[in-house]
């Protein structure tokens, strides 16, 4: 018993002094320190791991010393092979130019599978067909016209009183969870016809939207650790995969429970002339009901959350940069008293959709704020046959090739010596319009044939939201309150942004 436990020790001894030597050995060959090491059995997986509660920050710092590209090597039996770019000629290689050879593919629809088939996730026909019917909707002039009517009343209505109401208070305000509800109810509005009523004075709780972001964090932790790894957690039921089941209830439950309401509804008045998407797909004669259920099942999960979390995150963190930045504060000020507006029985200022649509700069500041806090920062590919980059770079099918928005909007080379800066005026040429910049540079809504169909409509929530809160309300962070990005599928603000609501004066 005595010689083996000695010789278990002397064993484990050898691997610690091979592994202390082994890691200066390559430490001494390193070009550079932020490359993460390439260990026996494990790769580079230990950095990986070691830096995935800042994920973002670190992928920038690793893309800015390689330059722009970075093939990351896991464990050599976990096919975990990460080909980490943000190479704006790799990334129009890959969503454009050679968009077929890039499906989203069998393992992002394992990795989104709460997302069923709806048309973030599928592939060939049935994405096709999916975006062909959803871009007949969405840019019908009736639902436009609905997104533009309903998104200024639930700002003057809801979010206003509600901001007014914590002004009046003096108490801190999570300004993250405001937006997330605000476009929560904006989102189930549109697409289910149902007002959840989430933004109101007692701010109630919306288990639907606990939901959303548990699966987001689930999700994110798919990318970063081996295939096998997560799908033996799913089947155990065990660790961060426990909250996905819960989650996936959660939102089938809201789903079935809005959709049920809405025909109940139909039955009781016996028409649907609402402008919802869940009104034109019953309203459909060419759809049974079994397809629009799969539907209301797959794709409005989809738009709830294209809807609800990527314009609540933008929302947050434009208004983060705007509190660290008063020029561009004064700015989008001035140039609101260029343009009409209305003020209401309590003395709040609101505009109209149409009135904000012409402001140039408030385009511009958003658009740079899109570019520092992209609200999806990452995105994935696989390529289906073997191909060669612009960038040189080899990759085969089993590749994943992983785009960092979130690092390509710090990169120098791509966005030039004042990349870190909050700069508006970048976005606008010499006489006053803006400056065309291409998606593939510019991805907050994507690129390509799958470029966002709801881009339009978010332009249309974010500035009506913008505007009324700059006008009315002075925001102002709470001292010492720490603002970095969350481990999400979806850029969320970790810790929330703690703020100060005051109402604003000088409004006239």
């Amino acid at each position: 018993m005595a010689v083996s436990s000695f010789s278990f020790l002397e064993l484990l001894l050898s691997f610690l002094c091979f592994g202390f030597f082994f890691y200066y050995h390559v430490k001494s060959k390193q070009k550079n320190p932020v490359i993460p090491l390439q260990w026996p059995l494990v790769g580079m997986l230990p950095a990986l791991l070691a830096n995935c509660n800042h994920l973002h920050e670190w992928i920038t710092s690793v893309l800015t010393v390689t330059p722009l590209n970075f093939r990351f090597i896991g464990p050599p039996s976990s096919d975990m092979r990460l080909f980490i770019t943000s190479d704006p000629a790799n990334i129009r290689h890959v969503f454009n130019t050679n968009f077929s050879n890039y499906p989203k593919g069998r393992e992002f629809q394992e990795i989104f599978d709460i997302l069923g088939d709806g048309i973030f996730s599928a592939d060939g026909e049935s994405w096709r067909r999916q975006r062909t019917k959803a871009q007949l909707l969405m840019s019908s002039p009736r639902f436009r016209a609905f997104v533009a009517r309903y998104s200024r009343d639930k700002v003057e209505k809801a979010l206003l009183p509600l901001l007014a109401h914590v002004a009046g208070t003096g108490d801190a305000c999570n300004l993250q969870d405001v937006f997330l509800r605000l476009t929560f109810d904006t989102t189930t509005t549109l697409v289910f016809g149902v007002d959840p009523g989430s933004v109101a004075i007692d701010l109630p709780e919306v288990p639907f939207a606990r939901a959303m972001d548990d699966a987001m964090t689930v999700l994110l932790l798919r990318h970063i650790v081996p295939l096998s790894w997560w799908r033996l957690a799913r089947r155990l039921g065990i660790g961060y995969e426990r909250k996905m089941p819960v989650a996936w209830r959660t939102m089938d439950r809201f789903v079935a429970d809005t959709i049920a309401k809405r025909r109940a509804e139909k039955a009781r008045t016996g028409i649907d002339d609402s402008a919802d998407l869940l009104s034109s797909y019953i309203n459909d004669d060419e759809e049974d009901a079994g397809t629009v259920d799969a539907f209301l099942r797959d794709t409005t999960i989809n738009l709830m959350l294209a809807g609800r979390d990527t314009t609540g995150s933008a929302l947050s963190w434009f208004f983060y940069l705007l509190t660290k930045n008063p020029r561009v504060l004064h700015k989008l000020l001035q140039e609101l008293d260029s343009v009409k507006s209305t003020t209401t029985a309590d003395g709040m200022v609101i505009f109209d959709p149409d009135e904000t649509g012409r402001l140039v700069y408030l385009h511009a500041a958003l658009c740079e704020s899109l570019r520092l806090y992209p609200p999806v920062p990452m995105e994935h590919k696989g390529p289906a046959a073997a191909d060669v980059l612009p960038s040189g770079h080899e990759v085969r099918p089993g590749d994943k090739i992983v785009v960092s928005l979130y690092a390509m909007g710090r990169m120098e080379s791509v966005w030039g010596r004042d990349c870190m800066e909050f700069r508006p005026e970048r976005w606008i040429s010499d006489h006053g319009k803006l400056r065309y910049v291409p998606s593939y540079k510019f991805m907050s809504f994507n690129s390509g044939p799958r470029t966002c169909l709801g881009k339009d409509m978010a332009f249309v929530q974010l500035k009506t939201a913008a505007a009324a809160v700059m006008k009315n309300f002075e925001i102002e962070a709470v001292a010492g309150h720490v603002v970095e990005p969350k481990l999400s599928i979806i850029l969320h603000m970790k810790n929330g942004f703690m703020v100060r609501v005051k109402r604003r004066l000088a409004v006239c």
